[in-house]
């Protein structure tokens, strides 16, 4: 400032006016200059959100999410539903070794005709046939029948056995659904919560750039600034207010997104809370890699179709072999009432001998099919290694981004308070201003976005390899 003042004299400026002009020029400076420090003191940190309608609302964590979801989300119900008739058709498996038992009533009306001439009888007279008589019959029948199935060689068993297996699978088709739901509430989370800190990255840009117009306002009226300045100050703070328009549509969006992946019809009438902290997993590439191949859903479920399909072909082999049932039935029948009670009671031996070659197609056709998961397993095998690889590397990655990102915030900092200083004294210009704010608003979003993707990678990890991972937070 003593310089500036210097210069100002030196250049022939030198009356007692022009001089105190200048005096007042610097402690204007000055001023500015201590204000703009005072607001400008670097953060460690992202600026917290700026206050909205959401921090009127209370805030649930993100296990208190997932506990809704499970609860709310339609897709799971349905797998529900689906486990609920994998386990009815385990019953209907089931049912041939449990007696089976009918009853039936018939009521059959005949009409019988005699020919006057001959004395026959005619079922069905001719027309113009000479009738003498015509006698009606009632006849009823009514009885109970029951069979039990004795020996089959294991047929119905393994028939049960591909049935349970099936049930089996599908439980775990729900564990994946169940999964893929975590999974989607994760990343909605985690969006809300980045959402909301590029929208306190927005606003400190907008308080910011408000203060420098105010600057270049200022430095501008006493004479020692172009208009040049006000106009870039001013062209920053409309780009400034644009992208806080933008950020807090963002807000909005990532809360609808999470509404849905919660599975809730109404509004989402609650805030989340912020744990976009950074934490550690400790698992190495290929614990990962064993942890899926124990416990992915997907492939227990192929599994378990797999052995199903050896189940069912066991069934179809045993068809085979002789059937041995027992049955017996209990009837009354009769012209008219009381009916004559009849029963009967013994056991059959089924075999089939010919049937055109249909149980060695159907066995031939659930080879192949065997087959097929067989191959449906390995390729899904390699794409589960293919996950888990991709998702532990990125995982890696993004922590590694959390350190970079993080000192580059800060040192964007720096850099914008260098520049606020060099412009207060009039050393430095609003393009090296402008550049330098630029550069913090940019620093900033990408920790943000380190600290969202880390968070949603570890999320990633955990769904590649099947269970909540181990973590610990430095």
């Amino acid at each position: 400032m003593m310089r500036h003042a210097e210069a100002v004299r030196g250049h022939g400026y030198g009356g007692p006016r022009l001089a105190r002009r200048a005096g007042a020029v610097c402690a204007a400076l000055v001023l500015v200059g201590v204000a703009s420090a005072l607001r400008a003191a670097p953060p460690d940190e992202i600026p917290p959100l700026a206050e909205s309608d959401t921090t009127a609302l209370p805030k649930k964590t993100l296990a208190e999410c997932i506990a809704i979801a499970l609860e709310h989300q339609p897709s799971l119900k349905a797998a529900n539903a689906s486990v609920d008739a994998a386990h009815e058709r385990v019953w209907e498996a089931a049912s041939p070794y449990l007696p089976q038992v009918g009853a039936n009533y018939l009521v059959r009306r005949q009409q019988t005709s005699i020919g006057a001439a001959t004395g026959t009888s005619l079922p069905n007279p001719t027309p113009g046939s000479a009738v003498s008589q015509v006698h009606v019959n009632n006849f009823y029948t009514t009885g109970v029948a029951f069979s039990q199935l004795l020996f089959d060689f294991g047929q119905t068993l393994a028939s049960i056995r591909s049935a349970q297996a099936l049930q089996r699978s599908v439980e775990d088709n729900r564990t994946t659904t169940r999964d893929t739901v975590i999974l989607n509430v994760q990343q909605g989370y985690f969006n809300v919560l980045a959402t909301r800190r590029l929208l306190g990255v927005a606003d400190e840009t907008v308080r910011q750039t408000t203060t420098q117009l105010e600057q270049a306002e200022g430095r501008h009226h006493v004479g020692v600034a172009p208009k040049f300045d006000v106009t870039t100050a001013e062209v920053n703070l409309a780009n400034a207010q644009l992208n806080q328009v933008s950020a807090r549509n963002n807000v909005a969006v990532a809360r609808e997104t999470l509404r849905n992946a919660l599975g809730l019809n109404g509004p989402l009438d609650f805030d989340v809370v912020d744990t976009l902290a950074t934490s550690r997993v400790h698992i190495g590439e290929d614990e990962a890699l064993d942890i899926a191949y124990d416990h992915r859903p997907d492939l227990q479920s192929l599994v378990e179709q797999q052995n199903a399909q050896a189940e069912q072909i066991t069934s179809l082999q045993r068809e085979y072999f002789p059937t041995f049932t027992s049955n017996g039935t209990y009837n009354w029948q009769g012209n008219e009432y009381p009916l004559q009670d009849t029963w009967m009671i013994g056991a059959s031996v089924n075999l089939s001998i010919l049937n055109g070659g249909l149980v060695r197609a159907q066995i031939a056709e659930a080879n192949a099919n065997l087959a097929v998961l067989k191959y449906n397993e390995e390729t899904l095998r390699q794409n589960i290694a293919l996950q888990v690889r991709q998702a532990w590397l990125n995982v890696q990655q993004a922590a590694e981004s959390i350190g970079v990102a993080k000192k580059g915030a800060q040192q964007a900092q720096e850099s914008l308070d260098l520049a606020e200083g060099r412009y207060t004294t009039g050393v430095g210009n609003i393009i090296e201003l402008t550049t330098a704010q630029v550069q913090l608003t940019s620093a900033q979003a990408s920790y943000v976005q380190a600290l969202y993707g880390y968070q949603t990678s570890v999320a990633q990890l955990e769904n590649a390899i099947g269970k909540p991972v181990s973590l610990e937070t430095p």
